[in-house]
């Protein structure tokens, strides 16, 4: 009872929704944004749910040792409920959002195209082909909707501290992407899905990896001046646990490890902000 709980939290995409929306918590604080968060914090989880069924429902495939694919094989339904739940919740707080039509259709469209090429029509299908960028692709949607899009809501934001936090979250989430796509390196290529993982050797791999993670660190340091010492300490300590990971990652390919730890990451540090902004820290 308490694994098919959790396999629900995990594989419906809750778990993940969750994640985003820490992240934006995270950035609203850090950047002291002021706009209506409440309905964008519930435009960011819903649009998850909605995106991730959507995504999940369209991947086909051997399920092998994919407790992730598994699951979604016997929930076919349930990932149509979903994506049909998570549609609804996202208009019923994107609605009041619509003044920001244009970011807001930008996170919407971006998101859209990253599941697209799995859409069973040929209009679609030839994306995947010149998805050089795909790992690129995927951490940009997650950083503009938890980073950018919030700061372009809000408005009068200090330019060199978004800027500073973007650098931050993209390479960190950038270098989770990598361990993502890695994993999936031989499927992709079956696939023709082109990217600069299938692409690029080991060595390469290696150097973009923990080159990202430096980058991670570096743009977190840049913030120093403006936060507080235990808010930079919770960026750095997931860039240094991802630093240390990789070889783990790598040779441990469950999905338990993948969805729940490596996905976990991204709002790691959030979490940490959070627990620490609760005990009264400011």
């Amino acid at each position: 009872m308490i694994r098919g709980f959790f396999n629900f939290i995990l594989f419906s995409s809750l778990y993940i929704a969750i994640c985003a929306v820490l992240m934006t918590w995270q950035t609203n604080d850090i950047l002291q944004l002021r706009y209506d968060t409440l309905n964008y914090y519930g435009f960011v989880f819903f649009s998850t749910i909605c995106s991730y069924n959507f995504h999940w429902y369209l991947t086909t495939g051997s399920p092998g040792h994919s407790e992730r694919i598994l699951w979604g094989q016997r929930q076919r339904k349930l990932q149509l409920l979903g994506c049909a739940i998570g549609l609804l919740g996202a208009i019923w707080f994107g609605i009041p959002l619509l003044h920001h039509w244009l970011p807001v259709s930008g996170a919407v469209l971006l998101t859209f195209l990253y599941s697209a090429p799995k859409v069973p029509h040929k209009t679609f299908r030839w994306l995947s082909r010149i998805a050089v960028g795909k790992t690129i692709f995927l951490t940009f949607v997650w950083t503009y909707v938890t980073t950018v899009l919030p700061a372009l809501i809000a408005g009068n934001t200090d330019a060199l501290e978004t800027l500073y936090l973007t650098g931050h979250r993209f390479f960190l989430i950038y270098a989770i992407c990598i361990l993502f796509d890695y994993r999936d390196r031989e499927q992709d290529r079956q696939q023709g899905i082109r990217s600069l993982i299938t692409i690029l050797p080991d060595t390469q791999l290696d150097k973009l990896y923990y080159g990202s993670i430096v980058l991670a660190a570096v743009f977190a340091l840049l913030l120093a001046p403006s936060i507080p010492i235990f808010v930079l300490f919770s960026l750095l300590v997931p860039v240094s646990i991802t630093a240390m990971i990789k070889r783990y990652a790598q040779t441990h390919n469950s999905d338990y490890v993948y969805y729940f730890f490596l996905d976990g990451l991204m709002m790691l540090s959030a979490l940490i902000h959070l627990l620490w902004v609760s005990a009264g820290g400011i």
